[in-house]
């Protein structure tokens, strides 16, 4: 018997195999299929869609950005500079020998959810219809980038097309913000795209750009940070700029999620050694922990909701990160605990009233033991969506098998596509309705919740959490 080797997507993809629950899935999933996208958190520059620029090329649009395919590549012998991964714009031959690299490989991405999402974009995004291989890369190669001449595919009509509703970037805390202004003094865009603020760099006070960054956010923020209490009021202030510009969150990511309080000479001392180059890493560490607590009763202050995401060692091959620079791929996960690490922060603000923490691991040993039980008891906390390497179909479906009994679904934040690649957002976002549909088709076939509540949950899971969870 041949096996097809096109891109026929099935109807039932993800889905459970067994018919009787498959056919409640089927239900579920053809509730929310066509609700539209919420994406709370991503990587999509804002300038992209306040330009609408056309897309260069197929490479610069599904290859060289996306961390999530350079790396497997990387891990198979092809360079990341071979993939165009921080050359900027490209010749069109050189584009195409990096999507040749790409097909010529495709096996590499077999069993992967990387797989399923590149898979997903050609097909239902520029109706490619073959698998890809060495031998019809360039003419997929010019499907695409036919595609990508129209006005249609501009990223302002690929956002329609995708049906997102809302969309929030990752953004430093000295950003202007024009590009979220541009957009929202458009009249010609009536979607939402807003900034989340990301401070992690201005927290790490031994890091080599730390001094630089201080004086930086001085600047913007017409503050004095020469001292402790100017550092924190320059956060303050860039906070308050944000949330005029539209933002709901902030998104914080360091090696761990202590939160342990300084006095507030110690604090004031610690400062001043590291604007000297003379604080320890224990030290930088104790005034990260700090300040991470104080971003927690600014929240309480401000409203923005408070996003961990903790324990990546980043830029792990330092040869790497010289060259290429962050976000090439290897950055990779530690283990982390969250219940004693997180306890000042919640004795403090865990039963405020305006504070909303959503935890996010990629550490699945604590998603039962310490993550479901914290968020089982604090009404400030939320469960993060698995992201990263778990963003994956089995990884999804352990995380609900492994909170759910503990939390059940209120308390979890939606899904969140943490992408960087624009296509694969309706992909991933697709990905997780299906998943979802069959986790609830099992409950609902073993008697164990009705149908009518799944179809409720799941639609609150697709558009009601991140709309609550985030203040959209």
């Amino acid at each position: 018997m041949s096996v097809s080797a096109g891109l026929v997507r099935h109807p039932d993809r993800l889905l459970p195999v067994e018919p009787s629950v498959r056919a409640i899935a089927r239900r579920l999933y053809g509730s929310v299929r066509d609700l539209p996208i919420v994406s709370p958190h991503g990587h999509v520059d804002a300038r992209l869609l306040a330009d609408d620029a056309p897309f260069p090329d197929p490479s610069a649009l599904l290859v060289t950005p996306d961390h999530y395919v350079t790396r497997l590549l990387h891990a198979s012998g092809v360079p990341l500079g071979d993939l165009g991964v921080g050359r900027g714009p490209l010749p069109e031959e050189e584009s195409r020998r990096v999507w040749r690299r790409v097909c010529a490989r495709w096996h590499v991405f077999r069993g992967t959810p990387v797989r399923y999402w590149l898979e997903a974009e050609l097909a239902e995004v520029f109706d490619v219809q073959e698998r890809p291989t060495a031998e019809n890369a360039d003419a997929i190669y010019d499907q695409v980038a036919t595609c990508l001449a129209k006005d249609t595919y501009r990223p302002r009509g690929l956002f329609e097309r995708f049906g997102i509703e809302v969309l929030a970037t990752t953004d430093d805390p000295c950003d202007d913000l024009a590009p979220h202004a541009r957009l929202a003094a458009d009249p010609a865009f009536t979607g939402r795209v807003l900034p989340a603020f990301r401070p992690d760099r201005y927290l790490e006070a031994t890091r080599p750009d730390w001094l630089a960054a201080v004086a930086r956010l001085g600047e913007v923020a017409d503050t004095d940070t020469g001292s402790y209490r100017g550092w924190v009021a320059a956060m303050e202030q860039r906070r308050a700029y944000f949330v005029r510009h539209g933002a709901t969150s902030t998104d914080h990511s360091h090696d761990d999620v202590g939160t342990e309080p300084l006095a507030a000479a110690e604090a004031e001392r610690i400062y001043r050694a590291a604007l000297t180059g003379n604080a320890t890493a224990r030290e930088g560490a104790a005034l990260r922990r700090h300040m991470l607590l104080e971003m927690a009763r600014m929240s309480c202050d401000d409203g923005l909701t408070m996003m961990l995401h903790p324990a990546v060692r980043r830029g792990h091959h330092r040869p790497t990160l010289t060259a290429y620079g962050p976000d090439t791929g290897h950055d990779i996960p530690i283990r982390v605990e969250f219940t004693d690490a997180l306890r000042p922060l919640l004795e403090r603000f865990g039963t405020h009233p305006n504070l909303r923490l959503v935890l996010f691991t990629l550490d699945e040993t604590t998603y039962s033991r310490e993550l479901a039980p914290l968020a089982g008891f604090y009404p400030s906390v939320y469960l993060g969506a698995p992201w990263w390497f778990l963003d994956a179909p089995d990884a999804v479906l352990r995380f609900r098998a492994a909170v759910t009994e503990t939390t059940g679904f209120t308390r979890t934040a939606g899904f969140i596509d943490d992408a960087r690649g624009f296509c694969s957002i309706p992909v991933r976002h697709d990905m997780a309705r299906r998943l979802d549909s069959g986790f609830l088709a099992r409950l609902v076939a073993e008697h164990r919740l009705d149908e009518d509540e799944a179809l409720d949950v799941l639609a609150d899971l697709v558009t009601g959490r991140p709309r609550a969870v985030f203040r959209l």
